[in-house]
């Protein structure tokens, strides 16, 4: 395992991280593959992956990853709590709920979180989120009092990534990206405002999807290039650990025309990067219905539909109607943006 340092909190983490997602048991509404291991079974995954060099693990309040944040305070608490990093994570926005959730998680683990971070963060929140008393105050309030050491924004949006790394209240920022997904890290790599930041990147799989068609390690070693610290694999089971934590991982630079081209063996995909230039005049979120349909192809169909027949219909009646066609001009790739949301809507009849 490589460590790398995480920005400028004194932390080295390790070069994977243990994400918790697929460890809890239940149903809880989330991304629906998780693998539901009880207590022993999760404790010894977290430990397999510990032997072999993680040293941070990642999680969220019960009503976002159920048992997980329990299961990780139990492992914490046998492996040696000095010997691992916790981040932790809520989704409220407002400092009075950020307050009790911080609490809350540090009783569920047992042990105080290292970081904790506001979780979902989107341009439709953040302004509560970055406000004067809200979470954000909140948890650097708390980083104050001794409760958390670190304090962190987690978002899917470059435009709040870019907003938290000039916000000097926060730590660390956790996003998103896959060699597939790859425009939020591209604009991080090219601004400078980030140096400062630790920056643990989650959705290396792309929720599992990408698994389909490249192994765990092309998928890992074709992001180490990128200036993160840590990068976050959602792990179930031992077999997983050992997948994402293997020693001397290869590092590959893949040009994104060969990942387009082996996801062309299996369909058609869409060549969207999600880098989110394409802002659409109506507000609509382009890049996220070019995603879903990927993501549809690559074998997340229930899930993947149902996100899309939300409101597919509705962007299809205004995207037709546009003259604007801002998405396009704006489209670092040439995408024929109404073509695709046409052709998306039909999928869906």
């Amino acid at each position: 395992m490589r460590y790398r340092e995480l920005g400028n909190t004194g932390l080295t983490v390790s070069e994977t991280g243990f994400g918790t997602i697929p460890i809890l048991s239940g149903n809880v509404p989330v991304l629906p593959d998780y693998c539901s291991p009880e207590l022993e079974e999760a404790v010894d995954i977290m430990m397999q992956a510990y032997r072999m060099g993680c040293n941070l693990y990642d999680t969220a309040i019960p009503e976002e990853y159920g048992d997980a944040e329990y299961k990780l305070g139990v492992f914490a608490e046998r492996v040696g709590r000095e010997n691992i990093i916790i981040s932790d994570k809520a989704r409220f926005m407002d400092g009075n709920d950020m307050f009790r959730e911080v609490a809350r998680s540090a009783e569920n683990l047992g042990t105080d979180p290292d970081i904790y971070f506001v979780h979902q963060v989107d341009e439709k929140n953040q302004e509560e989120t970055f406000s004067r008393y809200g979470a954000l105050d909140a948890l650097y309030d708390l980083k104050k009092a001794g409760k958390i050491k670190y304090t962190g924004i987690a978002t899917h949006y470059y435009s709040v990534a870019e907003r938290a790394a000039g916000d000097s209240r926060v730590d660390v920022i956790q996003t998103s990206g896959n060699i597939l997904e790859r425009g939020i890290m591209d604009r991080i790599a090219g601004n400078d405002v980030f140096r400062s930041k630790g920056i643990i990147l989650n959705k290396v799989y792309a929720a599992g999807c990408l698994l389909s068609v490249f192994t765990p390690s092309e998928l890992i070693g074709g992001i180490l290039h990128w200036p993160f610290s840590c990068a976050l694999i959602g792990i179930g089971t031992v077999g997983q650990a050992e997948a994402a934590m293997k020693e001397d991982m290869p590092q590959r630079e893949y040009a994104f025309e060969e990942v387009t081209r082996r996801l062309s063996e299996h369909f058609s995909p869409i060549g969207c990067t999600r880098c989110q230039r394409c802002v659409c005049p109506h507000g609509y979120e382009v890049h996220i219905m070019l995603r879903q349909y990927n993501y549809y192809h690559l074998g997340k169909h229930y899930w993947a539909m149902k996100k899309l027949r939300m409101n597919i219909e509705e962007v299809f009646m205004k995207c037709r109607s546009c003259t604007e066609r801002q998405c396009m001009k704006d489209c670092p790739r040439g995408l024929m943006i109404p073509e695709l949301i046409g052709m998306i809507y039909e999928m869906t009849l």
